[in-house]
């Protein structure tokens, strides 16, 4: 006869299981980290009309955290992992927010995933629909901090939207996987003669719209089309569709189940760039972004005349710790 199993009287905890003793120096430490940084950063940021900004970027290994500051707001995600429990990140994001003066109601919490095989972008986590404005030098954006595990603007390219903005006099934009259009707005600003903003989701399309009236910058030679860009690149070359100058910033990894698709960056990259190649003029410019932490770029043998890493360029100081993304420019032959 077999013994019956016995019934643990406690639940096994992972490994490295953080306790509430441990969660507790996490959030002094932290907190320290953020005070510090506010003081070194606010200033500065303020000074050139900039409200949105990083606070904290897992700069200690044990404590792994983002804080990001947004006129008045804070956005506190962990990167999530099962020794730190539900409690964890509430704790994290109180202790941020009193060390910071801020009420619950500017406190946004959200939990994120690493080794996804999905972008974030298009995630719904709510549906509150409240948006709010913020500056970015002479730029302003709405950004939502509730519904989207993204808000709406990723500042980690605040510097490389005014190279973009600089060289776009004149120029016929092209803006692949456009997300909320910020770079459409960085090029209008920068007075190109017409921008085309492509990606496939409306809501997000919509969104860019937004941003465009919002800095007034709308007008008919400014265009949106909702596509796939790999579909869209397909369409313009046969079209004969050119462009001068374009931003190309594509999610790690994503899959439409409906049209049977699916996107790599690190497999996938070398036949984007060719297909987006085909639709610029000679002696263009093309800005290749990733966020992918494990990029191997593999860009021999494409056909192009230049090509320069802008990475160093692109970083701002408040993302510097880690490698947030990593930036290309491309000139075309």
């Amino acid at each position: 006869m077999k013994e019956p199993k016995e019934t643990p009287d406690k639940v096994k905890l992972p490994s490295h299981f953080v306790t509430p003793e441990k969660a507790k120096h996490h959030a002094e430490i932290l907190s320290n980290r953020v005070r510090n940084r506010f003081r070194h950063l606010a200033k500065r940021f303020k000074r050139q009309n900039i409200d949105c900004f990083r606070l904290y970027d897992w700069d200690i290994p044990e404590v792994r955290a983002v804080v990001d500051w947004y006129a008045g707001h804070i956005v506190v995600a962990e990167y999530e992992r099962l020794q730190t429990g539900p409690e964890w990140l509430p704790q994290m994001a109180a202790a941020v927010a009193a060390t910071l003066s801020l009420p619950s109601e500017k406190v946004h919490i959200k939990r994120r995933h690493t080794n996804t095989k999905e972008g974030p972008r298009y995630e719904k986590l709510d549906s509150k629909g409240l948006r709010f404005e913020v500056r970015e030098r002479n730029l302003r954006f709405w950004v939502n901090l509730d519904d989207f595990l993204d808000t709406g603007l990723y500042s980690d390219h605040r510097d490389t939207r005014v190279i973009v903005g600089n060289l776009a006099k004149n120029q016929d934009f092209l803006n692949l996987y456009a997300y909320t259009g910020a770079f459409t707005c960085a090029a209008a600003a920068g007075n190109a003669k017409m921008t085309l903003t492509v990606d496939r989701s409306a809501n997000y399309l919509k969104w860019a719209k937004d941003n465009m009236v919002l800095n007034g910058l709308a007008g008919p030679q400014h265009t949106f089309v909702q596509s796939d860009a790999r579909k869209f690149l397909s369409e313009a070359y046969h079209d004969g569709r050119r462009f001068t100058l374009a931003f190309v910033d594509p999610p790690s990894f994503s899959r439409d189940e409906k049209e049977g698709m699916s996107f790599d960056v690190n497999k996938d990259h070398p036949d984007l760039i060719r297909s987006v190649l085909k639709v610029m003029a000679p002696n263009s410019i093309v800005f290749f972004s990733t966020n992918h932490q494990r990029f191997e770029p593999r860009l021999e043998g494409l056909p192009f005349k230049g090509l320069i890493e802008l990475t160093p360029k692109t970083i701002p100081e408040d993302y510097r710790n880690r490698a947030i993304h990593r930036c290309w420019k491309i000139t075309t032959a």
